[in-house]
């Protein structure tokens, strides 16, 4: 099965392919180790967009408990993702996969 996301390296060139890949990697499997799988890391990262795009007191406490621990897995998953090329202006950008949709 697919994952419901995906990374790519942003800044990263000149960096062989080979090294990119494996900073991705490194940067998704310390993301989900951090949140707790793939579907944890959409639902988070919803979250914190949903939050950040909201006034504070229209967040649910739900939402709000989700969005924060964004911040620092992400900070986290970047150190272990550029760990050993260098930080640069390279930067891990996370795409959310279309959901697809039923047709009745």
């Amino acid at each position: 099965m697919d994952k419901p996301y995906s990374v790519s390296l942003q800044g990263g060139e000149g960096l062989p392919a080979a090294e990119k890949v494996a900073a991705e990697v490194r940067f998704v499997k310390e993301l989900e180790r951090r949140l707790g799988g793939a579907e944890a890391v959409v639902a988070v990262y919803r979250a914190w967009r949903e939050a950040s795009e909201c006034e504070a007191s229209e967040v649910s406490s739900e939402t709000y408990s989700l969005a924060t621990k964004w911040p620092k897995a992400f900070e986290t998953a970047q150190r272990a993702g550029l760990k050993n090329i260098g930080e640069g202006d390279a930067h891990f950008a996370l795409h959310l996969e279309r959901q697809p949709v039923e047709v009745h």
